[in-house]
C-alpha cells in the first residue's frame, strides 16, 4: 500500500504536544482575528471537567490541528486550530497565574505549556502580529492598561474566575486527557485545499443533527437503534422538514426564554445546557416527552390532524400569524391532552394568543420576544397568564383609535371572523373604493372620480384599505364588477352575496368616506369584542421587554452604548442606556437590597463578584472587601445580571425598553 509522502498524521496527547521543547506555533497574517466568546470558552471548561471526572482511560477529542512548517524557521504555521489552541493557552494561563505562589511544581508544568524553553519571555504561540501584544501581555501577565478590552482579556478574565486554586488539580488533569490529530503538511502539500476540504466539504451540521448525534453518542448501538425507531423516528415524522424548528419552540416552552436560532448552534447549546448529560437510565423518560411534544407539533402544523372542530378551527387561526406561538400552544395543548385543564381553556389561551398578534399589529407594536414571558406566566397558573397577556396586549382606546386609520392586516383572517365565513377560500377581499379608483369611479352615480376635489380623492384613497371599506366577497361576483362604480357592485354583487354583511351594503343609497368611517365604528366595536383583551386593570406597558427576554448579543455590535431608551426597575425609571451600565448597576442595587442573593448567584457560577482583584482588568468596588468585575462581553453581562436577578425573585419586576438602535441591531 502507498503510503503519503506530504501530508504526515499522528493522534498525540494535546497537552504533552504543546509541552514539547520543539513545538512553537505562529498563526499567519491571512487568519481571521480570535474570535470564541464566552459562551465556547464555557462550553470547553464544562467538557474538560466532565472528561476529569472519568477514570483514567477516558479522554476528550478536540478535533484537528492542521500545520506546516516553515521553510525559513523552526516555527510551525498554524493553518487550521488558531481558536481552539488559543483558548486552551488562555486557560493554561489562568490556571498557572492561579496557582503560580501556591504549587511549584503545577506552575512549572504549565508553563511548560505557555512559554518557550529557550526563552521565557517569548509565548509557544505567536498570534497574528497585530494583536500578538494583547495576547502576549494576557498570557504573561504584563497587562497594564486596566480599561482596555479584547477577546482575550474577556476570556481570560472567565478562566479566572471559574478555576481557583483549589480545583486546579482537576482543570489540570482534564486538560491532560484532551487529545487530536496533528496534521503536518511536507513543502509539497497544497495547505488551501486540505484546508477546504477539512473545514468545508458536505453541508456543516445542523441544530437538530447535532442533537441526533449527543442523544445517541454515549449509548451502546443496541440502544441506538432502539432510540432511533422509537423515539427519533416518530419525532422526525410528526416535524417534518420544521423539525429544527420545533426543537427551538420546545426549548422555549421548557425553558421560558428566548433561544436564538442565529447560525451560531444556539439551538444545540440550549439543548446541551437543558440536558447536560444524556445517559440511557434518564433518557426513556426524556425522550417519551419530545416524542409527546412532537405530536403537538404535527398537529400545529396540520390542524386537519386535529378531531375536535372548535380546536381545530382555533389553531388554523393561530397559524394565521406564523409559528411564532407555537412554544405556548404546546404547552397549552399538552396540559389540554393529558386532562390537566379544560377544552375551554385551552381555546380562551388561544384566543388571547390571536388577540394579542392582531392588536399589536393594528397599533404598529413589535411581535417579538413575547411568548417566552407567556411561558413563564403559565407555569405559574391561568391568573399570571393573563395579567402577563393584558400586560402586552393594547387596549380597546389604543385599537379602536388607530382601526380608523391603519392598513387592516391579516384581512381575509379578520374579515371571516367578523363576517362568519368560516373558510375564506373562494372569497376575495373586496375594497369598496377600489385602491385606485378610475376616472369614471362613483360613489353615489352622480359625481364622477375626476369630480372630486384633491382632498376628498386623498381621503378616499387614505380609507381605502382599513377596515370599514373592507369585506369578503365570491370571487366569481367579484370578478364581474372589478373596478365598477359603488351603485353597479351594489346591484349586480353585493345584493346577491351569501354574506349577510356585504349582502347589507346594497341598502346604502351611496358611498362615502363618512359612511366608511360609520361602518369602521361598528365592526371595531364587533373587533373589540371578537379579540378581546383579558379583562384586567394592567397597564398597556408601551412595547417594554422583561429584562429575562432582553437580547444577548455577540461581542460589543456597533450601537451597542445606545441600546437602550431607559429601564423600569421596580417601579423605578433608570436612565441606563447599555448592557455594561445595567450590569453595574443591578448588582450594586443586589449588593445593597439583598446581598445574600447576590453571593449566591456569584458562588453558583463563579463570578462576577470577587473578594481580591486577583488579576488585572475592569474592576469596581462593592466596599472595602468585594469586588465587581467589569471586564466581562456583553452576553456574559446580560446573562448574569438576569441571573442575579431571578436569584432575587424580582426578575419579572424590571424591563428594559429598547431605542430605535437597539430595535435594529
Amino acid at each position: 500500500m502507498a503510503t503519503a509522502t506530504n501530508v504526515e498524521a499522528t493522534a498525540v496527547n494535546t497537552i504533552e504536544w504543546l509541552s514539547a521543547p520543539g513545538t512553537a506555533i505562529v498563526v499567519p497574517v491571512y487568519q481571521r482575528q480570535y474570535r470564541w466568546d464566552i459562551g465556547g470558552c464555557e462550553r470547553l471548561l464544562a467538557d474538560i471537567r466532565a472528561v476529569a471526572g472519568e477514570d483514567d482511560t477516558h479522554r476528550h477529542f478536540i478535533g484537528s490541528i492542521l500545520s506546516a512548517q516553515d521553510s525559513a524557521e523552526t516555527d510551525l504555521i498554524l493553518i487550521d486550530g488558531q481558536q481552539r489552541i488559543t483558548t486552551l493557552m488562555l486557560l493554561v494561563a489562568a490556571l498557572h497565574h492561579a496557582v503560580r505562589d501556591t504549587d511549584a511544581g503545577m506552575a512549572a508544568e504549565l508553563e511548560r505549556v505557555l512559554v518557550r524553553a529557550e526563552d521565557p519571555s517569548r509565548t509557544k504561540l505567536r498570534p497574528h502580529d497585530a494583536w500578538a501584544h494583547l495576547y502576549e501581555s494576557v498570557v504573561l501577565d504584563r497587562r497594564e492598561d486596566a480599561e482596555r478590552e479584547s477577546r482575550f482579556d474577556d476570556n481570560y478574565a472567565f478562566f479566572r474566575s471559574q478555576v481557583h486554586a483549589d480545583e486546579a488539580p482537576r482543570i489540570w488533569r482534564g486538560l491532560q486527557r484532551l487529545e487530536h490529530v496533528s496534521i503536518t503538511l511536507g513543502a509539497q502539500a497544497n495547505a488551501q485545499q486540505i484546508f477546504e476540504s477539512l473545514n468545508s466539504t458536505g453541508e456543516p451540521l445542523r441544530d437538530h443533527e447535532l442533537i441526533h448525534n449527543y442523544i445517541l453518542m454515549g449509548l451502546t448501538h443496541a440502544e441506538q437503534l432502539d432510540v432511533e425507531a422509537r423515539f427519533w423516528l416518530p419525532i422526525e415524522q410528526h416535524t417534518g422538514e420544521m423539525i429544527g424548528a420545533f426543537w427551538r419552540h420546545y426549548l422555549v416552552m421548557t425553558t421560558g426564554r428566548e433561544v436564538a436560532a442565529d447560525g451560531e448552534h444556539g439551538v444545540y447549546a440550549a439543548f446541551r445546557r437543558s440536558f447536560p448529560s444524556v445517559d440511557a437510565q434518564h433518557l426513556q423518560a426524556d425522550a417519551e416527552i419530545w416524542r409527546h411534544y412532537a405530536e403537538i407539533y404535527g398537529i400545529l402544523l396540520d390542524p386537519s390532524l386535529e378531531a375536535d372542530a372548535e380546536i381545530r378551527r382555533q389553531l388554523v387561526y393561530i397559524n394565521t400569524f406564523g409559528r411564532a406561538a407555537y412554544p405556548l400552544a404546546m404547552s397549552a395543548y399538552s396540559d389540554h391532552a393529558r386532562g390537566l385543564i379544560t377544552r375551554e381553556e385551552l381555546i380562551e389561551t388561544l384566543e388571547w394568543t390571536q388577540a394579542l398578534y392582531l392588536r399589536r399589529a393594528l397599533v404598529g407594536l413589535p411581535a417579538e420576544r413575547l411568548i417566552a414571558r407567556l411561558c413563564r406566566a403559565r407555569a405559574e397558573g391561568r391568573d399570571a397568564l393573563m395579567r402577563a397577556f393584558a400586560r402586552i396586549t393594547p387596549s380597546d382606546e389604543r385599537v379602536s383609535a388607530v382601526l380608523k386609520y391603519v392598513e387592516l392586516p391579516h384581512a381575509a383572517y379578520v374579515l371571516g371572523r367578523l363576517e362568519d365565513v368560516p373558510d375564506a377560500e373562494g372569497y376575495d377581499i373586496e375594497h369598496i373604493v377600489p385602491l385606485l379608483p378610475g376616472e369614471a369611479w362613483s360613489g353615489d352615480g352622480i359625481r364622477s372620480w375626476s369630480e372630486y376635489s384633491d382632498d376628498e380623492q386623498n381621503s378616499h384613497r387614505a380609507l381605502a384599505p382599513t377596515l370599514g371599506n373592507l369585506t369578503l366577497l365570491e370571487q366569481p361576483l367579484a370578478e364581474r364588477v372589478f373596478g365598477a362604480s359603488f351603485p353597479e357592485k351594489s346591484a349586480q354583487a353585493y345584493a346577491r352575496s351569501d354574506v349577510d354583511e356585504t349582502r347589507a351594503l346594497a341598502e346604502l343609497v351611496g358611498w362615502s368616506t363618512s359612511a366608511i368611517s360609520e361602518r369602521s365604528v361598528r365592526l371595531s366595536a364587533s373587533l373589540l369584542r371578537m379579540w378581546a383583551r383579558p379583562a384586567l386593570p394592567e397597564i398597556d406597558d408601551d412595547g417594554l421587554t422583561p429584562v429575562l427576554d432582553a437580547v444577548r448579543r455577540r461581542g460589543w455590535p456597533a450601537g451597542w452604548d445606545r441600546e437602550f431608551d431607559y429601564v423600569e426597575y421596580r417601579g423605578e425609571h433608570w436612565e441606563v442606556k447599555d448592557v455594561r451600565a445595567l450590569f453595574n448597576r443591578v448588582f450594586r442595587r443586589a449588593w445593597t437590597d439583598d446581598r445574600a442573593a447576590a453571593l449566591r448567584y456569584s458562588a453558583a457560577h463563579g463570578g462576577p463578584i470577587y473578594s481580591e482583584m486577583a488579576w488585572k482588568g475592569q474592576w469596581d468596588a462593592l466596599d472595602d472587601e468585594n469586588y465587581l468585575y467589569m471586564g466581562w462581553d456583553s452576553n456574559y453581562m446580560m446573562n448574569a445580571l438576569q441571573g442575579v436577578l431571578e436569584e432575587s425573585a424580582i426578575s419579572a419586576e424590571v424591563f428594559v425598553k429598547y431605542s430605535y438602535i437597539g430595535n435594529v441591531m
